[in-house]
């Protein structure tokens, strides 16, 4: 029985993990709940899983969320600092970090320093703050286990080789865009770009992936995770999302990690690793499946994923200064007040002009994300 962490359960990641929970409530119990603003279905939550706690984020909600839950036995904390705190709590041996964005950062570093296992649907932590994290996570001896479906492919692949890779290939569905022009990009909206054809995700994700910043950010995180340079890893369209990722060895034999579009899959692998639980995800039809087709990426039309790279290579505070521009970027567009062509140009330009540092501490990258944050801000 693993006794399990929800950092973000009201989102869709936190939601289908509940789901994955209810189906093999042999194997996990909850612990912990958490939401940022939520606080409606954060309440619902806690009165069907009757979690030993609870945290609401927003302050502004913790009597709402407290009255509603005197009737039962949970504990209501509220805040960031709880969100960080409330994971000493010794009955978690697993944190699920599902939080969106640069936030999750700072609770994964708790998490691995009280020895807690962490299965990580929040790639914004390593593409931030990679080298703190896994160093950390050396130290403490805590596995570090990918939700995200591409990491989890790669992860599979792995399992038992001992061979040395040669090529990582992430497997993407090319968006709602796919095949569009420069030209065409510059009249898009928000209701175009969260029209994703082949995955249900939250609108920062589903924005992130009509950009391909979403690949840039995984690009990063199979680095920190895999331990493979820029050189080593490949990005290719692949639209019918059945294959998830690859693995090309030194020997030149590829393994892929295959399967219908699903984020529990991933989900109750990170949980139930090293086992494999049964459960009722429909069944790979290959014959009804059909044809599988791949595709380059144009990289001039989609800028993020080029910027992304870019970030990668330099190391350092870049890929903490790329994400957090992306992050305001992408929350502007959202509410109608940014274009979708000045995503990238907005984290271009913060790239090129927010100060770079080599071997950034916690307070440096807390410091670069401020910035970064503040000068897209005064661009947009």
């Amino acid at each position: 029985m693993k006794h399990i962490a929800i950092l973000g359960s009201t989102g869709s990641i936190g939601t289908q993990t509940l789901e994955v929970i209810e189906e093999h409530p042999d194997n996990f119990c909850i612990e912990i709940l958490t939401a940022r603003n939520n606080y409606e279905l954060l309440i619902k939550q806690a009165l069907k899983f009757k979690p030993n706690a609870v945290v609401i984020e927003n302050e502004a909600h913790y009597e709402k969320v407290r009255n509603a839950l005197s009737i039962a036995d949970v504990k209501v904390f509220a805040g960031y600092g709880a969100l960080i705190d409330i994971l000493n709590f010794s009955t978690i041996d697993t944190v699920v970090t599902a939080l969106v964005g640069a936030a999750g950062l700072q609770p994964t570093l708790h998490a691995i320093k009280q020895g807690k296992r962490i299965a990580l649907a929040n790639k914004e932590t390593l593409v931030v703050g990679g080298a703190l994290v896994m160093k950390e996570a050396r130290l403490s001896g805590v596995p570090v286990l990918p939700i995200d479906s591409e990491h989890s492919a790669i992860f599979q692949c792995l399992l038992g080789e001992t061979a040395a890779i040669e090529k990582v290939l992430l497997t993407g569905s090319g968006g709602p865009f796919r095949g569009f022009s420069e030209a065409q990009l510059r009249n898009v909206g928000v209701e175009d770009a969260l029209k994703h054809p082949t995955w249900r995700m939250g609108k920062k994700i589903t924005v992130d992936s009509a950009t391909l910043m979403n690949k840039g950010l995984e690009m990063i995180e199979a680095g920190w995770l895999f331990n493979v340079s820029p050189e080593q890893i490949e990005v290719v369209i692949h639209p019918q999302s059945i294959i998830h990722s690859l693995v090309m060895f030194e020997d030149s034999s590829v393994k892929a990690q295959m399967g219908y579009p699903s984020m529990k899959v991933p989900i109750q692998f990170a949980l139930s690793f090293p086992l494999r639980l049964p459960n009722s995800m429909q069944r790979l039809d290959l014959a009804q499946t059909g044809l599988l087709t791949f595709e380059k990426i144009d990289t001039e039309t989609f800028r993020c994923l080029a910027l992304a790279r870019e970030a990668m290579r330099q190391g350092g505070n870049m890929p903490c200064i790329l994400n957090a521009a992306n992050e305001i970027a992408v929350h502007k567009f959202l509410g109608n007040s940014l274009s979708f062509s000045d995503i990238a140009k907005t984290v271009e330009h913060c790239m090129r002009h927010v100060p770079f540092a080599a071997q950034p501490s916690l307070q440096d990258l807390l410091d670069t994300d401020r910035e970064t944050r503040a000068l897209a801000e005064t661009l947009l």
